[in-house]
């Protein structure tokens, strides 16, 4: 098999499109530089500063609807077009191109993000140094990929008993050696 950053070929010539690879090193939790591209009523469009190719929004209403009290304050809270901003992944969808991240301005997700294990239905903290990680599926039949959020520990107490090395790599993937 021959691999490039953006196409598959097999061993039967057949290409593979793998649109979703400028968007790997974009994980939920992982804090980002954006910029606003424009302004929607839902909230607005981003461009993640190092990944132009991606695109990226934020959902002002669904972060931020319950907690103003009506269109006006809601509209006060939108970056003006042009302005920097941070922001965290909340979430990547790589289903189908183009590859596309919602981004969170929550002020606590910026704090810490955490969002619920998929596993056992707790909050799992995803925010560098958290108990969280994040699980990329993907599958040989085709383009597009799914992410996973889990503990370390529901994943490596899922993993079969016997494989050691694969539990242990689980509970230690990502973290600092010091």
């Amino acid at each position: 098999m021959i691999l490039d950053i953006d196409v598959v070929v097999d061993e039967d010539g057949a290409v593979m499109d793998r649109f979703e690879t400028a968007s790997l090193v974009l994980m939920p939790g992982r804090r980002v530089r954006a910029e606003v591209i424009s302004h929607h009523p839902w909230g607005l469009i981003a461009r993640i500063a190092g990944h132009e190719q991606v695109g990226a929004s934020v959902d002002m209403i669904e972060q931020f609807g319950r907690t103003t009290a009506g269109d006006a304050e809601l509209r006060s809270l939108f970056p003006p077009v042009g302005a920097e901003f941070d922001a965290v992944v909340e979430l990547v969808r790589r289903w189908s191109p183009p590859a596309w991240v919602r981004l969170s301005v929550r002020p606590a997700d910026l704090e810490s993000f955490s969002r619920m294990c998929d596993f056992c239905g707790q909050r799992t903290v995803l925010s560098e140094g958290g108990d969280g990680l994040v699980l990329d599926v993907r599958s040989n039949d085709g383009p597009g990929s799914h992410t996973v959020l889990v503990h370390r520990t529901c994943l490596a107490d899922r993993i079969e008993p016997q494989n050691t090395g694969e539990r242990a790599r689980a509970l230690t993937i990502g973290r600092r050696v010091s």
